[in-house]
């Protein structure tokens, strides 16, 4: 600007001593210049202008971000939940199983909508879904493992009650709890006192349960021996009834093993002797429905255990 007023003095003083075409040519550049000074104000008001823009839309990308950073830790978190979620599922409780599953899908479609607000900023979003999704595919199908398991051993608590329905009453019972199924001899249809040699009727309910058996051969089979607590005064072979009931156990098995069909493998035999009552030994009643064989049926868990494996 100081040289535009410069020059400006300097052209009024020599307008005198110039010729008219020189003043007017000078005058004429004179304008010019206001012109492109005028020019370059404005742009100078954009640029300024443009420049207050670009801070106001940087600061808002970085609240933009500093919002998707808090997300992506949100996620994590419930990634985390999740991940703890599973060890659950080596109690093997449907239960909590059901519980488990509900708490994934609703964190699978929380971590979904967190992904279409994110808009694809975090590849790791992306990476959690996948995992997550395997993790769910895994579960259902345990889920579908385990409600066949259901379906088994309904039906082969079926199987049995339909095949010992002629010892109803007798001292035998047959129950589905805790994921197995239960039949329960008195021994007063298996054996006399002090003995573990089997009975007649007692081999044909063995027989029965046999038959049943060797059509299920997926199955794990316990035969555990119970006594009261009085104390045992038979065979002086056996120290006790701890030994007695390992013995009528092993009874039990060798009957059923005469059915080719029944997998020995699938056998365990054990003694509890009077140490797992179901009732106090308060009675004559009580000491009789403690003295018992317990065949503990239960569907083999291998798949079970491969699937929950696969969830660590």
């Amino acid at each position: 600007m100081k040289k535009l007023i410069f020059l400006f003095f300097c052209t009024f003083s020599l307008v005198s001593c110039v010729s008219s075409k020189m003043f007017n040519e000078i005058e004429g550049n004179y304008a010019q210049l206001k012109v492109d000074h005028s020019i370059l104000e404005k742009d100078n008001i954009q640029l300024i202008v443009r420049y207050d823009s670009l801070r106001y839309h940087y600061g808002e990308l970085m609240s933009q971000f500093e919002k998707i950073e808090m997300e992506l830790n949100s996620s994590k978190k419930n990634f985390e939940t999740l991940q703890n979620s599973y060890t659950a599922l080596e109690k093997n409780s449907n239960a909590e199983l059901q519980e488990s599953i509900e708490q994934n899908r609703g964190l699978l479609d929380e971590i979904q909508l967190k992904e279409s607000e994110l808009l694809g900023e975090r590849s790791e979003l992306d990476s959690l879904k996948s995992e997550l999704a395997s993790r769910i595919a895994r579960v259902d199908e345990l889920e579908k493992v385990i409600a066949n398991k259901e379906a088994l051993l309904s039906n082969l608590k079926s199987s049995l009650t339909k095949a010992l329905l002629s010892f109803d009453g007798k001292g035998l019972t047959v129950e589905q709890r805790d994921g197995k199924v239960y039949v329960s001899m008195e021994n007063k249809m298996l054996f006399k006192p002090g003995s573990w040699a089997v009975g007649s009727e007692g081999k044909e309910a063995i027989r029965q349960l046999a038959m049943v058996l060797e059509e299920n051969k997926n199955i794990a089979i316990l035969i555990e021996g119970h006594t009261d607590d009085e104390p045992y005064i038979g065979d002086s072979k056996l120290s006790g009834n701890w030994d007695l009931s390992v013995k009528r156990a092993t009874s039990i098995v060798g009957l059923l093993l005469k059915n080719t069909g029944v997998i020995p493998e699938n056998i365990t035999a054990a003694g509890k002797g009077e140490y797992a009552p179901l009732v106090p030994n308060s009675s004559a009643s009580n000491r009789s429905k403690n003295r018992r064989i317990e065949v503990i049926l239960a569907p083999k868990l291998d798949e079970i255990g491969k699937l929950l494996q696969g969830l660590d």
